[in-house]
């Protein structure tokens, strides 16, 4: 059985990389007078590429070889380049301590070269940019591809990776729970030592939605019905719906219409 906090870790990486659109189009986005939501949480519905096209962001170079003239939140600017430069430095160090894949391997992490004669080259994996880094450290956070493989010759090549130490697990388990936090700073700055109710209701029951949460905790958002809500999320101690982030980014969001004339998007 693997240990929960493999699990715990793993679902970090993933929400790292889905609100890693929402935060790039936040870095874009000018901060706002106190508002709720923020600006910085509104910005990304509707943040796209030139005539209009959605944001790719698995295709964008990566914060630490693109040039940022004028960024328009440098707190948001901030907050990106810390979680790039942590998960690309967790990737290196997992890779470090458990990769065995051979050098041609497509599942292989290649270390930063500065020698290197071109900045692609030199930047090794890093220029695949963080979702490919976020997807590296989840498979060995899960001890994926751990066991030997079959060649087609009918033996047996050793595994491409060891199971991770104990040790580094839960050092990943840290900085991934330090970068959701950052994240959360960004993408919900109100919600983050607020507890206050919702202007929307429930989308099941419309019943009053409250959002809480402390410093060093991203927000949730808890239906006040109670058991007899019958929204398909988690339930507290005392029964009531709650939708842990990033679930409950959608209803942070519910209120806030789309600029005329442009619709909304999620990055």
């Amino acid at each position: 059985m693997q240990h929960h906090v493999a699990h715990a870790t793993a679902a970090r990486l993933r929400t790292i990389r889905d609100q890693w659109g929402a935060l790039l189009a936040a870095v874009e986005t000018p901060p706002a007078p106190s508002t709720w939501p923020p600006a910085e949480t509104r910005a990304f519905l509707n943040t796209g590429a030139a005539d209009g096209e959605p944001l790719i962001v698995e295709d964008r170079a990566p914060l630490t070889l693109r040039q940022h003239p004028a960024p328009a939140d440098l707190g948001a600017l901030d907050v990106a380049l810390f979680v790039e430069g942590a998960v690309f430095d967790l990737a290196d160090t997992l890779a470090a301590a458990a990769q065995r894949a051979a050098c041609d391997d497509p599942r292989r992490w290649r270390f930063a070269d500065p020698g290197a004669p071109d900045a692609r080259t030199a930047a090794g994996s890093r220029v695949h940019g963080l979702h490919w880094a976020a997807a590296y450290a989840e498979g060995r956070v899960l001890n994926e591809d751990t066991a030997p493989e079959l060649r087609l010759d009918g033996s047996l090549t050793p595994a491409p990776f060891d199971p991770l130490p104990e040790k580094l697990l839960h050092q990943a388990a840290h900085v991934t729970r330090a970068c959701e936090q950052r994240i959360a700073r960004i993408l919900a700055a109100d919600a983050i030592t607020a507890s206050r109710a919702l202007p929307t209701p429930c989308p099941s029951c419309m019943g009053a939605l409250v959002v809480r949460a402390a410093p060093a905790d991203p927000p949730t958002v808890t239906c006040q019905t109670g058991e007899a809500c019958g929204a398909g999320t988690g339930r507290d101690t005392h029964g009531r719906c709650v939708w842990e982030w990033p679930a409950c980014l959608p209803l942070l969001l519910a209120a806030v219409p789309a600029e005329e004339g442009r619709p909304s998007r999620v990055a």
